[in-house]
C-alpha cells in the first residue's frame, strides 16, 4: 500500500485481527494525514521511519502487541510537524523510558496517549514544551520520581492521567495554574504531603482521583468551591480530621469515596444536598455519631458503605425509600435497634450488618428478634433508673471490685505466664486437665490438622462451647519459641480477619497450648482441593479481600509492623459465614519502627516464599506481598505452587504469565468456567484482573511490589465491578 498507493491520505485498519509487523513501506505513502492501526495483533517494533509522513496529523497504534526496545520511534516523529494526536499506549513495550526529545514533537500536538506500555524512568520536564496539549495519559506505567512542575505551563490542558505508577513527592502547586483542567487522575502512586488548597481554584474540574496514595492532613475546605465536580476519590490515604462542613456545595457530585482514611467526627448534614450521588463510601474511618435521617433524600444512591467506623444509634427506617440502593454496608459499628425490612433491605444479607452486637431483626439475618420495645414514658424510665437500675449496678460494681482484689492477690502468688500478656475481652484460665478433657485426651478423632510446631484439636467445653486447641510439640526444636512468638503477636493485634485467641495454657510439664476461636468451615486449602465443596468467584474474591485486609492491618495498623512469613491456604481459616481469618503466627516477625527488614534463619513454606527470603533470609512486608500474590494465583488457578507440573524453570508464576495472554481458559480453575454466555465472560474478566494483581505482587524486586493498602483497594474495585456485572447479567 505504501509503494503503490502514493496518493493515499487516510488509512483505517483498526479493530481487526491483523498480525505481523507494521510494514516499513508504509512511510512511502507520503500524503498520509491519518493512520489508524489500533486494536489488532501487530507485533515487533514501531518503524523508525514514520517521520517520513510529514503531513501526518493522526497516528493511533494502541492495543497491539508491539514490543519496541526503547522509544526511538519518537525521535523520528519529531519530523511530523503538523501531528495533532498521538496514541501508542496499551502495548507491552520493554525497557522503554520516555526521552526528553518528546518535547520536540509537533507544537500542534493536542493528545499524547501512552497508557499501559511499561514506560520506566521519570517524566521528562521537556513535556512542558508541548504548549497546545489538551490531554496527557501516562497511566498504568512504571514511572518514578516527581511530577514535573513544567506541566503547570500547559495552559490548554484539560485532562491529566498519571494514575497507577510509582510517582513520589507532593502535588506541585504549578498544577493549580491549569485553569482549563477538567480531569485529574493521580490514583495509586506514592504521592505524599497535603492536598494543595489551591486545587480549589480549578473550577473547571469535573473528576478528581487522588486515592491510594500517602496524602495526610485534612481535606482543604477550598475544595468545596469545586461546584461542578462529578467524581471525587480520596480513599486509601492518611487523611484525618472532620469531613468538610460545606460538603453540600458539591451539588452535582455522583460518586464520593473517602474510605480507608482516618476521618473523624460526625457525618455532616450537608451530605443530604448531594441529590445526584450514586456511590458514597466512608468505610474504615473513625466516623462517630448517628446515620443522618436525611440520607433518605439521596434518592439516586446505588452504593452506600459506612462499615468499620464508630457509628451509633439506629439504622434509619427512612432509608427504605432508597429504591435504587443495591449495595449497603454498615458492618462493624456500634449500631443498635431494629434492622429495616422494607425496600431494598429485603435483599441484604448479614454481611451488611455483622459486627453490630445490639442490632435485631429478621431471623434470616441471624440476629436476635426484636422482642422488647423501649419505654415511651420518660418518667417511667427515670423511676426505673433510680429505684431499680442504680441499686443493681452498685451491687454489681462492689462484687466486681471484690473479685478483682481476690484475683490480684492470687496472681501475686504465682509466677507470670504468657497468658497474662494476652488482653482478652472475656478472660478464662484453662488448666492442662481441662483441655485434655475437652479434647478427649487429645484424641486423634479430634485432630483438625498438624503444623510445623504443633497440632490443632477440636475441643468442647462443659458449657457446650466449641474451641480449637493448638498444642505445641515440646520435643521439636523451636516449638516453644514459636509459642512465645504467637503470644507476642496475638496479644498486640486485634482484627476481624485474624483468628482470635481465647486464652493459653502453660505449665511446668513442658506443655504449652493456645485456645483459639473455632472455625467450623476449616481451611481454605480444604475448600480449594475438595471434590465435594465449591467456592464461586465472589466467595473467592471475598476471601482474598479478607486476607489482604488482615495483612494491611499487620503491616500498617500497628506501631510495630508484623510480618506473617507463612501465607498459604492452610493458614487461612473460614468461619460459619465464610469470612476468612489469618492464622498461625509461629514464625512471624515483628519489626521495629525504624527497621524495614530483618534477616532470619527461619524457613517459610517452599513455593510461597519470596526470592530474597529463600536466598538471603531477608524478611520484610514485601515478602508477605509476594506470598500473597502466589496465594491469589493459586485461588484462581486451583494449582499449588508445588504441583508436579512446576519443575525446573517453570513455576506457577511463569505458567500464569505465559498463559494469561494466549488462553485464559488454561489457567483458570475449570470449576469457575462452568457457566455460559455473559456469566462466563464476567467470571473471566474478574479472574484476569485478580491474576494481574497477583503478578504485580510477585515482581522480583521487592521495592517494585505493591503495598497491601494498594492491594486491598484494587481487590475492592474488582469486587465492585464484579457485582455490577452480576447485576447486569440478571
Amino acid at each position: 500500500m505504501g509503494l503503490f498507493l502514493p496518493n493515499m491520505e487516510e488509512l483505517y485498519l483498526d479493530v481487526n485481527q491483523l498480525v505481523g509487523s507494521i510494514p516499513m513501506s508504509i512511510s512511502n505513502a507520503s500524503q498520509l494525514t491519518r493512520l489508524d492501526m489500533s486494536n489488532n495483533y501487530f507485533s515487533g517494533s514501531i518503524p523508525d521511519n514514520l517521520g517520513n509522513l510529514r503531513n501526518l496529523k493522526f497516528l493511533n497504534l494502541v492495543w497491539n502487541n508491539l514490543t519496541s526496545l526503547g522509544m526511538s520511534f519518537l525521535f523520528s516523529l519529531t519530523n511530523c510537524r503538523v501531528l495533532e494526536k498521538l496514541f501508542f499506549g496499551s502495548n507491552p513495550f520493554i525497557s522503554g523510558e520516555l526521552p526528553g526529545v518528546v518535547g520536540n514533537l509537533s507544537s500542534s500536538l493536542e493528545v499524547f496517549y501512552a497508557r499501559e506500555c511499561s514506560i520506566r524512568g521519570s517524566i521528562p520536564s521537556e513535556i512542558g514544551n508541548l504548549s497546545h496539549l489538551i490531554s496527557i495519559d501516562l497511566g498504568g506505567n512504571k514511572l518514578i520520581g516527581q511530577i514535573p512542575t513544567t506541566i503547570g505551563g500547559l495552559e490548554e490542558l484539560q485532562s491529566l492521567s498519571l494514575e497507577d505508577n510509582k510517582l513520589e513527592g507532593s502535588i506541585p502547586s504549578e498544577l493549580c495554574h491549569l485553569n482549563k483542567l477538567a480531569f485529574l487522575f493521580l490514583t495509586n502512586n506514592q504521592l505524599s504531603g497535603q492536598i494543595p488548597a489551591c486545587l480549589g481554584d480549578l473550577t473547571s474540574l469535573r473528576q478528581l482521583g487522588l486515592d491510594s496514595n500517602m496524602f495526610s492532613s485534612s481535606i482543604p475546605s477550598s475544595l468545596t468551591r469545586l461546584n461542578y465536580l462529578l467524581i471525587l476519590y480520596l480513599s486509601s490515604n492518611s487523611l484525618s480530621g472532620p469531613l468538610p462542613i460545606e460538603i453540600g456545595k458539591w451539588k452535582v457530585l455522583t460518586s464520593l469515596d473517602l474510605s480507608n482514611n482516618q476521618f473523624s467526627g460526625d457525618i455532616p448534614t450537608g451530605v443530604a444536598d448531594l441529590k445526584d450521588l450514586t456511590g458514597f463510601s466512608l468505610s474504615n474511618n473513625r466516623i462517630m455519631g448517628s446515620i443522618p435521617e436525611s440520607f433518605d433524600e439521596l434518592l439516586s444512591l446505588e452504593f452506600l458503605d459506612l462499615s468499620r467506623n464508630n457509628l451509633s444509634g439506629e439504622i434509619p427506617k427512612s432509608l427504605e425509600k432508597l429504591r435504587y440502593l443495591k449495595y449497603f454496608n454498615v458492618s462493624f459499628n456500634r449500631l443498635e435497634g431494629e434492622i429495616p425490612e422494607g425496600g431494598s433491605f429485603e435483599n441484604y444479607s448479614i454481611e451488611s450488618f455483622k459486627g453490630n452486637e445490639a442490632l435485631c431483626g429478621a431471623a434470616r439475618l441471624h440476629v436476635p428478634n426484636c422482642k422488647t420495645r423501649p419505654l415511651r414514658n420518660s418518667k417511667a424510665k427515670t423511676k426505673l433508673i433510680i429505684y431499680v437500675a442504680l441499686p443493681i449496678a452498685s451491687t454489681i460494681l462492689v462484687v466486681a471490685l471484690i473479685i478483682i482484689i481476690l484475683q490480684n492477690r492470687r496472681r501475686k502468688d504465682k509466677l507470670p505466664t504468657q497468658e497474662d500478656m494476652i488482653p482478652l475481652g472475656t478472660w478464662r484460665r484453662f488448666s492442662y486437665h481441662e483441655l485434655r478433657q475437652a479434647t478427649d485426651g487429645f484424641n486423634d478423632s479430634r485432630l483438625l490438622g498438624n503444623g510445623s510446631y504443633g497440632s490443632v484439636f477440636q475441643g468442647t467445653l462443659p458449657d457446650g462451647t466449641i474451641i480449637a486447641v493448638k498444642v505445641f510439640k515440646f520435643e521439636l526444636e523451636g516449638a516453644f519459641k514459636s509459642f512465645d512468638v504467637e503470644c507476642d503477636v496475638l496479644r498486640n493485634t486485634r482484627h476481624r480477619n485474624l483468628v482470635k485467641v481465647i486464652s493459653s495454657c502453660s505449665n511446668d510439664l513442658n506443655f504449652k497450648a493456645l485456645v483459639l476461636e473455632f472455625m467450623p468451615n476449616g481451611s481454605l486449602d480444604k475448600w480449594l482441593y475438595s471434590n465435594n465443596q465449591y467456592l464461586d468467584i465472589l466467595q473467592r474474591l471475598n476471601i482474598m479481600i479478607d486476607v489482604a485486609s488482615a495483612l494491611e492491618y499487620l503491616h500498617h495498623g500497628n506501631a510495630t509492623p508484623v510480618i506473617h512469613c507463612d501465607l498459604k491456604p492452610n493458614n487461612v481459616l473460614l468461619d460459619e459465614d465464610m469470612v476468612a481469618h489469618l492464622s498461625d503466627f509461629g514464625i512471624a516477625k515483628l519489626l521495629c519502627e525504624e527497621v524495614s527488614m530483618i534477616q532470619t534463619m527461619t524457613m517459610a513454606t517452599f513455593g510461597y516464599m519470596a526470592p530474597e527470603y529463600g536466598m538471603e533470609g531477608i524478611v520484610s512486608t514485601k515478602g508477605d506481598v509476594y506470598s500473597f500474590g502466589i496465594l491469589l494465583m493459586e485461588i484462581i488457578t486451583r494449582k499449588k505452587p508445588t504441583d508436579e507440573m512446576f519443575a525446573g524453570e517453570r513455576s506457577l508464576k511463569s505458567w500464569v504469565i505465559e498463559s494469561i495472554s494466549s488462553s485464559l481458559n488454561q489457567v483458570v480453575d475449570p470449576k469457575l468456567l462452568s457457566t455460559i454466555g455473559r456469566e462466563d465472560l464476567k467470571v473471566k474478566n474478574c479472574a484476569l484482573s485478580i491474576l494481574q494483581v497477583g503478578l504485580e505482587c510477585c515482581v522480583e524486586l521487592p521495592n517494585e511490589r505493591l503495598h497491601m493498602k494498594e492491594i486491598v483497594t484494587q481487590l475492592k474495585k474488582i469486587k465492585v465491578t464484579l457485582l455490577r456485572d452480576m447485576e447486569r447479567v440478571r
